[in-house]
């Protein structure tokens, strides 16, 4: 567990769902339902963080871990804390984990409009393997990225 004061990363609960949905519903346009959660909670390979400051949930990640192989399923910061490196320490905190299980590299796929998101992907040293055309809605591009952790 990452500790920085009152901020902190922890592995998410079903008592974390309400404030983890809070935030999915304002950062996508088709945000993942109260299932996607508890499903990522129980499985096997998925491991989902939250990070907390002052006792309240600013972000989410979700991860999963098969063997060489692992995926960032989701991330998403409260609107209110973006800009102050919330997404930065929980991307950190995954590719750190997924090391430690053995995985081998780590893939994502991001809306390519989103930028910033891009940039930060960017910066963790990911680097796009491929696109999918008219992935979100019929209408956005996804970006495929991947980090190699060898």
């Amino acid at each position: 567990m990452n500790n920085t004061g009152t901020q902190f990363i922890r592995v998410m609960c079903q008592a974390d769902i309400d404030a983890v949905l809070l935030i999915e519903r304002v950062s996508f346009n088709t945000p993942w339902q109260r299932e996607h959660f508890e499903h990522e909670i129980a499985a096997t390979h998925s491991f989902p963080f939250v990070m907390e400051q002052n006792g309240k949930v600013v972000g989410y990640i979700c991860l999963m871990s098969l063997f060489e192989e692992a995926q960032i399923l989701d991330i998403a910061v409260d609107p209110g804390m973006r800009g102050e490196g919330v997404a930065r320490m929980l991307m950190d905190y995954a590719i750190s984990f997924v090391r430690e299980k053995g995985a081998e590299f780590l893939a994502l796929e991001v809306r390519s409009s989103n930028i910033s998101a891009v940039n930060l992907y960017d910066s963790c040293g990911f680097v796009t393997t491929g696109l999918r055309q008219k992935y979100y809605d019929g209408k956005d591009d996804a970006l495929l990225m991947e980090k190699v952790l060898k």
